[in-house]
């Protein structure tokens, strides 16, 4: 890419790796450690490379080989705290080792433990309980205490519940019998959420750092700012586009932050946005990726696991939202260029489009890849594996992207390295999804959202969304999806909201939690990127990712929207009303359509987004209705306006 360099790039360059060094909790690698941890990441990912490309080994011994890799390189790469970072203290290795020893006992003792299922042995209760301590140690260092918290409270209850009077109480329950389930079952530690990243989560992980390592990733902000950074505001529309590709690699809000906003936050401030708005920019067009197939990261494969609906046809329900809400991040970039007067870039200072796609270009055919083989009625692990191949077949096309062996190793290591997180948040969420499971406790729960909306379908989804929003505050995405998947989306079920409303909807507000304030760590790199204000970014990115608090409301009162039910007119009819409502949003929000509004003006578009989303032809001719007069409205008044200047 052409662009020009410049010291204020640089310098941010600096200050993000700066950022990274002092937030990242991993330790320095010294000595045996230097050499350990490489090979086993190595080791991890060819295994699963063979796993899911030739023959797999019975779920009962894959998923402890999956779950004690990743342990025992948390243990070695995680210091207990950041004070110990430059240490390695025994007890670590300690622990690796042990955390190897129960995966070995698994695999090797797995056909007599199905064989005495429902009555294990005490060294089978041993190893399990030391198993629950160190896969919380291992979700705490990794991911902080927040989703830890969650879970021990989830084994009180297991074990202390019937002491609790009334609805919420269960039986009692031995701490062996909690144990066994949560450790010998396929209802905890080793339930869905462990299988789906010991399946194809860890390959999508390892294709994101295949396209790192051969510049794949690169050739999507290549092609962002080849197609849109000509236009006024280029390099914002270039990171909505950008990131947006991007997040269906990566899958994670705060990577893609990292990854784009290095390059396209100084861009954008260059042509005259201001920092707060180009960090806000970045932060809601990174989080959208979470939500845009067709990889939208963990939780949406353990979605398809928990819904039963194919994983190639939930990637074309959740199509249309996710455009819907790039579309009103866009319409809110070009309205606010349009309000500064702002140009694109140079012709001299874009990259040619026919270089990207010659140079890199066959690199983004693993991501389609996947809607292929997915639409070919293949499954997504066999997606995952030949995406990843495709990346390292196409990479031997050129010299630029060729991998070396050293870059090879170096790609196999960091995919490894990058999951860590990830599998220690779904080995935790196991242990709640076991407590809900063992307890009964989310039909309670489920039962209790009923009892206080009402029976009221609007009201259930409010209590949903704020649940929804403070527990995000705690945990990741895919950990929250899990639990409140389990608990309160079959409350909206019975409620007569479709499974994959009622799911996507939790996911939805799941993803939002990186800009949404006071947790708004997306946000909050944006704006050091940016150096501008936190306060004031994190309520531009919260603005400009608003459509996505909204659309779930529509697809969980309109599923039409997302395609459920099979009738295409009705599918178009609800997309094309809330392609409008959504861009009346955009307009009430930036206050400007051709020309500023004045308060009643903007009350109408606001008005107008409302009634669009409300299901109903009423609303909906009424709104339409509503927006053509606003947009005749300002042209006329446009075109009196202009000549009144000439006059």
């Amino acid at each position: 890419m052409r662009f020009k360099k410049n010291t204020k790039n640089r310098s941010s360059d600096h200050e993000v790796t700066r950022l990274e060094e002092r937030n990242d909790p991993k330790r320095e690698l010294r000595g045996l450690l230097k050499y350990t941890v490489p090979i086993i990441a190595i080791a991890m990912s060819l295994y699963h490379m063979y796993s899911t490309g030739f023959k797999m080994l019975p779920q009962a011994q894959h998923r402890p080989i999956h779950l004690g890799l990743a342990l025992c390189l948390t243990f070695l790469l995680y210091p207990f705290s950041k004070q110990k970072k430059h240490q390695l203290i025994w007890l670590d290795i300690a622990i690796a080792v042990c955390s190897l020893f129960v995966t070995v006992y698994l695999v090797v003792q797995y056909l007599p433990l199905v064989a005495r299922a429902g009555a294990p042995l005490p060294f089978d209760l041993v190893l399990g309980g030391f198993m629950i301590l160190i896969v919380l140690e291992a979700a705490r260092r990794t991911m902080g205490w927040g989703l830890v918290i969650v879970a021990v409270v989830a084994l009180l209850y297991a074990l202390l519940g019937h002491h609790i009077p009334g609805p919420l109480g269960h039986r009692r329950f031995k701490p062996g019998r909690v144990i066994e389930h949560m450790f010998l079952t396929s209802e905890g530690i080793y339930g869905v959420a462990i299988y789906v990243t010991a399946t194809f989560v860890f390959m999508f992980i390892l294709l994101g750092s295949f396209l790192n390592s051969t510049g794949g990733a690169k050739s999507f902000i290549d092609l962002a700012f080849s197609i849109t950074g000509k236009y006024r505001g280029g390099p914002a529309k270039a990171a909505v586009v950008g990131s947006g590709l991007m997040g269906t690699i990566s899958g994670s809000s705060f990577a893609n932050v990292a990854g784009t906003g290095t390059f396209t936050i100084p861009l954008m401030k260059s042509v005259g946005y201001k920092p707060e708005f180009a960090g806000g920019v970045e932060a809601a067009a990174s989080t959208g990726g979470q939500i845009m197939p067709p990889i939208m990261g963990a939780a949406a494969f353990i979605m398809a696991e928990m819904t039963g609906v194919p994983y190639g046809k939930l990637i074309g329900y959740a199509a249309i939202p996710a455009v819907l809400y790039y579309v009103a991040v866009f319409i809110m970039v070009d309205i606010e260029a349009a309000k500064m007067n702002l140009k694109g870039l140079s012709k001299e200072n874009l990259p040619i489009l026919y270089d990207v796609l010659k140079n890199g270009g066959f690199l983004l055919l693993a991501p389609a890849s996947i809607i292929v083989i997915l639409l070919m009625g293949f499954s997504a692990i066999k997606a995952s594996f030949v995406a990843v191949c495709i990346v390292l077949i196409g990479s031997c096309f050129r010299k630029n992207t060729r991998l070396t062996p050293r870059t090879f190793l170096e790609a196999l290591k960091n995919g490894a390295l990058n999951s860590l997180g990830v599998i220690a948040a779904c080995a935790v969420a196991g242990l709640i999804v076991g407590t809900v499971t063992l307890t009964g406790l989310g039909l309670k729960f489920g039962d209790l959202i009923v009892f206080l909306s009402a029976g009221n379908l609007y009201l259930a989804l409010f209590l949903t969304m704020i649940a929804c929003i403070i527990m995000s505050m705690g945990m990741p995405t895919t950990a929250l999806y899990i639990i409140l998947g389990t608990m309160i989306a079959p409350a909206l079920v019975d409620m007569g909201v479709p499974i994959v409303a009622a799911h996507l909807f939790i996911f939805y507000y799941g993803c939002m939690a990186t800009v949404t304030p006071p947790v708004a760590l997306s946000s909050y790199l944006a704006a050091s990127i940016a150096g501008a204000n936190s306060l004031k970014t994190t309520l531009t990115g919260l603005k400009l990712a608003l459509a996505a608090f909204i659309l779930p409301v529509i697809f969980a009162t309109s599923p039409e929207i997302i395609f459920l039910g099979g009738n295409v007119v009705l599918a178009l009819k609800a997309s094309v009303t809330a392609l409008i409502g959504v861009v009346a949003l955009a307009v009430f929000l930036e206050n400007h359509l051709i020309m500023p509004l004045n308060w009643l003006l903007r009350s109408t578009a606001g008005i107008i987004a409302l009634l669009l989303m409300i299901p109903g032809s009423i609303t909906d001719v009424v709104g339409i209705s509503g927006f053509v007069l606003l947009v005749a409205y300002q042209c006329m008044n446009k075109k009196s306006h202009i000549k009144r200047i000439n006059v």
